[in-house]
């Protein structure tokens, strides 16, 4: 069985823009979806969550947020939820965690959001996150926006656009990258999905029409999964073209797992 994955963070709700959110993820038709910033989606009763899920085909799964905005996981039948969770006091936004039926076994699905201030927290939250939701016990992806850099790169011509309170997020105490958040989900036992299956170019931001000027051309949106995963990862690219260069200052990235 081959199922498709998806992460998208879709911008701040993305008020005015949710016709070609969905119109994106229709074309796409991923079996698995992890979606960020939700602003507003938890409001009247979930409204906004169950009608992009209704047009797109799928059953959704809202984890709230303390702070900051809330993330989800969307599933498509034949799959089945078959455990849910939610994580918001550790987490600048928050985790949505589902248990999904298939036939080779359970897969979980972490759909994240790591702090986009802070390179200190968002490490910390990435630390727990990879031992609380270890690979090792069970198949599992961690995916969304990280707002980290990726170790093993090198980020001289990435940060020097940016003025320096922008590069603040992405440096650690020395002036180099801040590689630690990634780091953690690696060291953890988690694969980078990209260094496995990627094609074409890995960054995911900005957008050509859909804002993101606090960022330069960088990755920050990241499928981790467990190994046995990413055996079978193929076919992993950044979604652009049509709708997606305004839908969102974040590009989707899609994966197909066998």
């Amino acid at each position: 069985m081959t199922l498709r994955f998806m992460t998208w963070n879709i911008k701040t709700g993305g008020k005015g823009r949710l016709d070609a959110i969905a119109t994106v993820i229709r074309r796409e038709r991923p079996d698995l979806l992890a979606l960020q910033e939700l602003r507003g989606f938890d409001r009247d009763d979930g409204r906004v969550m169950r009608e992009l899920a209704g047009a797109t085909g799928m059953t959704a799964h809202l984890a709230r947020s303390f702070l900051g905005q809330p993330v989800a996981v969307l599933v498509r039948e034949p799959l089945e939820i078959v455990e849910r969770a939610a994580v918001r006091w550790r987490l600048h936004h928050a985790a949505a965690i589902v248990t999904v039926a298939t036939p080779a076994g359970r897969l979980r699905v972490v759909s994240t959001h790591l702090n986009p201030f802070s390179p200190p927290r968002r490490r910390r939250e990435a630390v727990w996150l990879a031992h609380r939701y270890n690979p090792a016990k069970m198949p599992t992806i961690v995916a969304g926006d990280l707002n980290g850099l990726d170790p093993g790169t090198d980020h001289t011509e990435t940060l020097r656009p940016q003025p320096g309170f922008l590069q603040a997020r992405h440096l650690a105490a020395d002036g180099t990258a801040d590689t630690r958040a990634v780091a953690a989900f690696v060291d953890a036992g988690f694969t980078d999905l990209w260094k496995v299956a990627g094609s074409g170019s890995p960054l995911t931001v900005p957008t050509t029409r859909g804002g993101g000027r606090e960022f330069s051309r960088m990755r920050l949106d990241y499928v981790m999964a467990s190994p046995r995963i990413a055996e079978g990862a193929k076919d992993m690219v950044v979604v652009r073209g049509d709708e997606t260069e305004f839908a969102s200052d974040h590009y989707p990235v899609r994966v197909e797992l066998s």
